[in-house]
Protein backbone atom coordinates (compact mmCIF):
# COMPACT_ATOMS: atom_id res chain seq x y z
CA UNK A 1 0.00 0.00 0.00
CA UNK A 2 1.10 3.60 -0.50
CA UNK A 3 3.59 4.29 2.29
CA UNK A 4 1.96 7.49 3.53
CA UNK A 5 -1.42 5.80 4.05
CA UNK A 6 -2.13 4.19 7.42
CA UNK A 7 -4.62 1.32 7.30
CA UNK A 8 -6.04 -0.78 10.15
CA UNK A 9 -5.11 -4.02 8.39
CA UNK A 10 -3.74 -5.63 11.57
CA UNK A 11 -7.19 -5.27 13.18
CA UNK A 12 -9.09 -7.09 10.43
CA UNK A 13 -10.61 -10.52 10.98
CA UNK A 14 -10.03 -13.28 8.40
CA UNK A 15 -12.70 -15.97 8.08
CA UNK A 16 -13.56 -18.77 5.68
CA UNK A 17 -16.90 -18.91 3.86
CA UNK A 18 -18.07 -21.30 1.17
CA UNK A 19 -20.50 -21.33 -1.69
CA UNK A 20 -21.37 -23.61 -4.57
CA UNK A 21 -21.22 -22.85 -8.28
CA UNK A 22 -24.76 -21.90 -9.26
CA UNK A 23 -26.88 -23.33 -12.04
CA UNK A 24 -27.83 -20.64 -14.61
CA UNK A 25 -31.42 -19.50 -14.10
CA UNK A 26 -34.04 -17.91 -16.35
CA UNK A 27 -37.49 -16.54 -15.69
CA UNK A 28 -40.57 -18.53 -16.60
CA UNK A 29 -41.43 -17.89 -20.25
CA UNK A 30 -37.84 -16.87 -20.89
CA UNK A 31 -38.43 -13.53 -22.60
CA UNK A 32 -37.01 -10.20 -21.43
CA UNK A 33 -38.45 -7.09 -23.16
CA UNK A 34 -36.40 -4.35 -24.76
CA UNK A 35 -37.68 -0.82 -23.98
CA UNK A 36 -39.62 -0.94 -27.28
CA UNK A 37 -41.44 -4.05 -26.07
CA UNK A 38 -39.73 -6.63 -28.28
CA UNK A 39 -38.94 -9.72 -26.24
CA UNK A 40 -35.63 -11.58 -26.37
CA UNK A 41 -34.31 -14.71 -24.67
CA UNK A 42 -30.67 -14.29 -23.61
CA UNK A 43 -28.15 -15.99 -21.28
CA UNK A 44 -26.17 -14.11 -18.67
CA UNK A 45 -26.60 -14.70 -14.95
CA UNK A 46 -25.16 -17.45 -12.72
CA UNK A 47 -23.16 -20.55 -13.52
CA UNK A 48 -19.79 -20.75 -15.28
CA UNK A 49 -19.18 -18.18 -18.01
CA UNK A 50 -16.35 -19.23 -20.30
CA UNK A 51 -16.43 -16.34 -22.77
CA UNK A 52 -16.44 -13.26 -20.48
CA UNK A 53 -13.81 -12.25 -17.96
CA UNK A 54 -12.88 -9.07 -16.08
CA UNK A 55 -11.14 -6.76 -18.52
CA UNK A 56 -13.61 -7.64 -21.30
CA UNK A 57 -16.31 -5.26 -22.55
CA UNK A 58 -19.46 -4.56 -20.52
CA UNK A 59 -21.56 -3.66 -23.59
CA UNK A 60 -22.27 -5.56 -26.78
CA UNK A 61 -22.76 -9.12 -25.58
CA UNK A 62 -25.60 -11.24 -26.92
CA UNK A 63 -26.54 -11.67 -23.28
CA UNK A 64 -28.24 -9.99 -20.34
CA UNK A 65 -26.47 -9.10 -17.06
CA UNK A 66 -23.44 -11.12 -18.22
CA UNK A 67 -21.32 -12.14 -15.21
CA UNK A 68 -17.61 -12.78 -15.79
CA UNK A 69 -16.08 -16.03 -14.57
CA UNK A 70 -18.24 -18.06 -12.21
CA UNK A 71 -20.92 -17.21 -9.68
CA UNK A 72 -21.41 -18.92 -6.33
CA UNK A 73 -24.10 -18.98 -3.65
CA UNK A 74 -25.00 -20.91 -0.51
CA UNK A 75 -28.32 -22.72 -0.24
CA UNK A 76 -28.81 -21.66 3.40
CA UNK A 77 -30.12 -18.07 3.43
CA UNK A 78 -28.19 -16.87 6.48
CA UNK A 79 -25.00 -18.52 5.29
CA UNK A 80 -25.54 -16.89 1.89
CA UNK A 81 -25.85 -13.47 3.53
CA UNK A 82 -22.55 -14.13 5.32
CA UNK A 83 -21.03 -15.02 1.95
CA UNK A 84 -22.28 -11.68 0.57
CA UNK A 85 -21.46 -9.42 3.51
CA UNK A 86 -18.06 -10.85 4.48
CA UNK A 87 -16.58 -11.35 1.01
CA UNK A 88 -14.54 -8.47 -0.45
CA UNK A 89 -13.07 -7.77 -3.87
CA UNK A 90 -9.58 -9.24 -4.05
CA UNK A 91 -10.20 -12.06 -1.56
CA UNK A 92 -8.58 -15.38 -2.44
CA UNK A 93 -10.85 -18.25 -3.51
CA UNK A 94 -10.02 -21.96 -3.75
CA UNK A 95 -11.89 -24.89 -5.27
CA UNK A 96 -12.29 -27.52 -2.54
CA UNK A 97 -14.36 -30.19 -4.34
CA UNK A 98 -14.45 -31.68 -7.82
CA UNK A 99 -11.92 -32.15 -10.62
CA UNK A 100 -10.52 -28.60 -10.24
CA UNK A 101 -9.81 -29.06 -6.51
CA UNK A 102 -6.91 -26.87 -5.40
CA UNK A 103 -7.30 -24.25 -8.15
CA UNK A 104 -6.93 -20.69 -6.86
CA UNK A 105 -9.03 -17.70 -7.94
CA UNK A 106 -9.93 -14.19 -6.86
CA UNK A 107 -13.22 -12.47 -6.02
CA UNK A 108 -14.11 -9.81 -8.61
CA UNK A 109 -17.66 -8.74 -7.78
CA UNK A 110 -20.96 -9.20 -5.99
CA UNK A 111 -24.24 -9.47 -7.86
CA UNK A 112 -27.10 -11.79 -6.93
CA UNK A 113 -24.20 -14.21 -6.45
CA UNK A 114 -20.52 -13.74 -5.57
CA UNK A 115 -18.41 -13.51 -8.75
CA UNK A 116 -15.01 -15.21 -8.86
CA UNK A 117 -12.30 -15.26 -11.52
CA UNK A 118 -10.29 -18.39 -12.28
CA UNK A 119 -7.88 -19.13 -15.08
CA UNK A 120 -9.66 -20.54 -18.17
CA UNK A 121 -8.00 -23.95 -17.80
CA UNK A 122 -9.41 -24.28 -14.27
CA UNK A 123 -12.91 -23.41 -15.47
CA UNK A 124 -12.76 -26.32 -17.91
CA UNK A 125 -12.44 -28.74 -14.97
CA UNK A 126 -15.30 -27.26 -12.91
CA UNK A 127 -18.93 -28.28 -12.79
CA UNK A 128 -22.13 -26.85 -11.35
CA UNK A 129 -22.27 -27.58 -7.63
CA UNK A 130 -18.52 -27.55 -6.94
CA UNK A 131 -17.72 -25.87 -3.63
CA UNK A 132 -15.54 -22.75 -3.53
CA UNK A 133 -14.00 -21.56 -0.25
CA UNK A 134 -13.14 -17.88 0.16
CA UNK A 135 -10.68 -16.49 2.69
CA UNK A 136 -12.61 -13.33 3.58
CA UNK A 137 -10.85 -10.25 4.90
CA UNK A 138 -11.60 -6.56 4.50
CA UNK A 139 -14.84 -6.00 6.36
CA UNK A 140 -14.17 -3.02 8.63
CA UNK A 141 -11.15 -1.72 6.72
CA UNK A 142 -10.44 1.99 7.09
CA UNK A 143 -7.83 4.67 6.58
CA UNK A 144 -6.72 5.85 10.01
CA UNK A 145 -6.18 9.46 8.92
CA UNK A 146 -9.34 9.68 6.78
CA UNK A 147 -12.23 8.48 8.96
CA UNK A 148 -14.72 10.38 6.78
CA UNK A 149 -14.14 7.91 3.93
CA UNK A 150 -16.12 4.69 4.23
CA UNK A 151 -15.01 1.52 2.43
CA UNK A 152 -17.26 -1.24 1.08
CA UNK A 153 -16.14 -4.68 -0.11
CA UNK A 154 -12.48 -3.63 -0.15
CA UNK A 155 -9.86 -6.22 0.79
CA UNK A 156 -6.32 -5.22 1.77
CA UNK A 157 -5.22 -6.69 -1.57
CA UNK A 158 -7.59 -4.39 -3.45
CA UNK A 159 -6.70 -1.41 -1.26
CA UNK A 160 -3.10 -1.84 -2.35
CA UNK A 161 -4.06 -2.25 -6.02
CA UNK A 162 -6.28 0.85 -6.20
CA UNK A 163 -3.28 3.16 -6.51
CA UNK A 164 -4.56 5.62 -3.91
CA UNK A 165 -2.43 8.67 -3.16
CA UNK A 166 -2.70 11.76 -1.00
CA UNK A 167 -2.58 15.32 -2.26
CA UNK A 168 -3.94 18.52 -0.80
CA UNK A 169 -5.54 16.73 2.14
CA UNK A 170 -7.52 14.41 -0.15
CA UNK A 171 -7.36 10.78 -1.17
CA UNK A 172 -7.04 10.55 -4.96
CA UNK A 173 -8.15 7.37 -6.76
CA UNK A 174 -7.59 6.56 -10.45
CA UNK A 175 -10.79 5.58 -12.30
CA UNK A 176 -11.37 4.47 -15.88
CA UNK A 177 -14.34 6.80 -16.34
CA UNK A 178 -16.76 9.16 -14.61
CA UNK A 179 -20.51 8.62 -14.63
CA UNK A 180 -23.13 11.34 -14.16
CA UNK A 181 -25.47 10.47 -11.26
CA UNK A 182 -28.54 11.03 -13.45
CA UNK A 183 -27.98 7.75 -15.32
CA UNK A 184 -27.88 5.54 -12.23
CA UNK A 185 -30.88 3.20 -12.05
CA UNK A 186 -31.96 0.03 -10.26
CA UNK A 187 -30.23 -0.58 -6.92
CA UNK A 188 -30.53 2.91 -5.46
CA UNK A 189 -33.02 1.45 -3.00
CA UNK A 190 -30.61 -1.21 -1.67
CA UNK A 191 -28.15 -0.74 1.14
CA UNK A 192 -24.69 -0.03 -0.24
CA UNK A 193 -23.20 -3.07 1.49
CA UNK A 194 -25.23 -5.41 -0.74
CA UNK A 195 -24.89 -6.05 -4.47
CA UNK A 196 -24.77 -3.25 -7.05
CA UNK A 197 -26.56 -0.40 -8.78
CA UNK A 198 -27.33 -0.54 -12.51
CA UNK A 199 -27.05 2.10 -15.21
CA UNK A 200 -29.93 3.56 -17.21
CA UNK A 201 -28.35 2.44 -20.48
CA UNK A 202 -31.39 2.36 -22.76
CA UNK A 203 -30.42 5.62 -24.50
CA UNK A 204 -27.68 4.19 -26.71
CA UNK A 205 -26.90 7.56 -28.30
CA UNK A 206 -26.22 9.05 -24.86
CA UNK A 207 -24.05 6.07 -23.92
CA UNK A 208 -21.94 6.65 -27.04
CA UNK A 209 -21.84 10.43 -26.53
CA UNK A 210 -20.51 10.03 -22.98
CA UNK A 211 -18.20 7.16 -23.89
CA UNK A 212 -19.93 4.87 -21.41
CA UNK A 213 -20.39 2.17 -24.05
CA UNK A 214 -16.60 1.64 -23.82
CA UNK A 215 -16.87 0.46 -20.20
CA UNK A 216 -15.14 -2.81 -19.32
CA UNK A 217 -15.92 -5.40 -16.69
CA UNK A 218 -13.65 -4.60 -13.75
CA UNK A 219 -13.31 -0.88 -14.55
CA UNK A 220 -13.07 1.51 -11.62
CA UNK A 221 -15.77 4.17 -11.86
CA UNK A 222 -16.10 7.63 -10.25
CA UNK A 223 -19.41 9.37 -9.51
CA UNK A 224 -19.71 12.88 -8.06
CA UNK A 225 -22.55 14.22 -5.93
CA UNK A 226 -23.65 10.84 -4.59
CA UNK A 227 -23.52 9.45 -1.06
CA UNK A 228 -23.16 5.66 -0.83
CA UNK A 229 -22.79 5.28 2.92
CA UNK A 230 -26.21 3.70 3.43
CA UNK A 231 -28.24 3.60 0.22
CA UNK A 232 -27.08 5.18 -3.03
CA UNK A 233 -28.55 8.67 -3.08
CA UNK A 234 -27.83 12.10 -4.53
CA UNK A 235 -25.87 14.36 -2.20
CA UNK A 236 -24.03 17.44 -3.41
CA UNK A 237 -20.38 17.52 -2.35
CA UNK A 238 -19.97 13.75 -1.94
CA UNK A 239 -18.15 11.17 -4.08
CA UNK A 240 -18.36 7.41 -4.68
CA UNK A 241 -15.74 5.13 -6.22
CA UNK A 242 -17.23 1.96 -7.70
CA UNK A 243 -16.41 -1.02 -9.90
CA UNK A 244 -18.23 -2.48 -12.93
CA UNK A 245 -19.15 -6.05 -12.04
CA UNK A 246 -21.61 -7.26 -14.74
CA UNK A 247 -22.58 -6.52 -18.30
CA UNK A 248 -25.39 -4.55 -19.94
CA UNK A 249 -29.08 -5.49 -19.97
CA UNK A 250 -31.99 -5.01 -22.33
CA UNK A 251 -34.27 -4.09 -19.39
CA UNK A 252 -34.93 -0.43 -18.64
CA UNK A 253 -32.78 0.73 -15.74
CA UNK A 254 -30.70 -2.45 -15.67
CA UNK A 255 -27.52 -1.64 -17.58
CA UNK A 256 -24.02 -2.59 -16.43
CA UNK A 257 -23.79 -3.05 -12.65
CA UNK A 258 -21.69 -0.69 -10.55
CA UNK A 259 -20.70 -1.91 -7.06
CA UNK A 260 -19.61 0.58 -4.39
CA UNK A 261 -16.03 0.43 -3.07
CA UNK A 262 -15.71 3.71 -1.15
CA UNK A 263 -17.58 6.93 -0.52
CA UNK A 264 -16.82 10.19 1.25
CA UNK A 265 -17.05 13.98 1.15
CA UNK A 266 -15.44 15.63 -1.88
CA UNK A 267 -13.05 17.61 0.31
CA UNK A 268 -11.51 14.28 1.41
CA UNK A 269 -12.05 11.98 -1.59
CA UNK A 270 -11.67 12.60 -5.32
CA UNK A 271 -10.66 10.81 -8.51
CA UNK A 272 -8.84 11.30 -11.81
CA UNK A 273 -9.31 9.52 -15.14
CA UNK A 274 -6.85 6.73 -15.96
CA UNK A 275 -8.06 4.39 -18.72
CA UNK A 276 -5.97 1.52 -17.28
CA UNK A 277 -7.83 1.54 -13.93
CA UNK A 278 -9.24 -1.98 -14.14
CA UNK A 279 -8.77 -4.84 -11.67
CA UNK A 280 -7.97 -7.24 -14.51
CA UNK A 281 -4.57 -5.56 -14.56
CA UNK A 282 -4.13 -3.92 -11.13
CA UNK A 283 -4.88 -7.22 -9.35
CA UNK A 284 -2.71 -9.15 -11.80
CA UNK A 285 -5.63 -11.23 -13.08
CA UNK A 286 -4.74 -10.75 -16.73
CA UNK A 287 -1.16 -9.58 -16.74
CA UNK A 288 1.07 -8.05 -14.12
CA UNK A 289 -0.23 -5.51 -11.59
Amino acid sequence: MTQDLRWNVDDLVEMAVTGQISQPAMRRGGYTPWPDGVGVMLPGMYGITYSARVGDRAFGWAGDHVEPGLSIAHKDERADFALHYLTCIGNEAEVVTGHAKGAKGIVTGEHARILVDFEPDALEDMTIGDTIQIRTVGRGIRLEDYPEIEFKKTSPTLAHALGLRTQGGKIHCPVAMELPPRIMGSGAELNAEFVDQDLMSGDRALMAELGIDQMRLGDLIGIRNVDHRFGRSYRAGWVAICICIHGDSVMTGHGPGIMTLMTGPADRLTFAIDSSANIAHTLGIRGQS
